[in-house]
């Protein structure tokens, strides 16, 4: 008997982790519940130049680095420069730059490297022209991965800066 609920105990819980999946407007990807429609702000999709949709896939909300590093690459400035067009070309957003790095390292190494990274990259955009009104950051240091392995690979991809659009003045 045990088995069997154990079993639908596992089922519900994977039908509703399948269900999450789709975050497209969700709190994850709408922070500040601000952007989406019917409030004119950039609402579409990818090909809109002025929604979050095309500033995260055409544009690219983040830079990586390299192992215990902080300053910008010539990729990371390429990105960051189209960041800075893009804000110029829609004042209505705010950002909060996030700060990352790999699980290697103490706790606290990783979260004053994290601060650095959002710091660089912040200091980039506003040094492009960004108001720094418009920018917060926030360090993650080790503990938010989008890659999970002991390996470069995945270190690699976790060594970053994430841009994250909020929609008005404020946010």
């Amino acid at each position: 008997m045990t088995h069997i609920i154990l079993k639908a105990a596992l089922s519900v819980a994977c039908i509703a982790g399948l269900s999450a999946c789709d975050r497209s407007n969700s709190a994850i990807n709408n922070p500040g519940g601000v952007i989406g429609a019917g409030n004119g702000i950039g609402t579409g999709g990818v090909n809109d130049p002025n929604s979050v949709a095309y500033f995260q896939q055409t544009i690219g909300d983040r830079v990586l680095f390299v192992v215990n590093q902080s300053g910008l690459t010539p990729e990371a400035i390429s990105i960051l420069d189209g960041q800075a067009n893009w804000l110029a070309q829609n004042p209505q957003y705010n950002i909060t730059v996030e700060g990352h790095a790999d699980e290697q390292g103490t706790r606290e190494y990783n979260l004053a490297l994290g601060a650095r990274r959002a710091s660089s990259a912040q200091n980039y955009l506003v040094s492009k022209g960004v108001a720094d009104t418009r920018i917060k950051t926030i360090t993650y240091g080790k503990e938010r991965p989008i890659e999970i392995c002991s390996t470069e690979s995945c270190w690699s991809q976790n060594r970053r800066a994430v841009t994250v659009v909020a929609g008005g003045l404020g946010s």
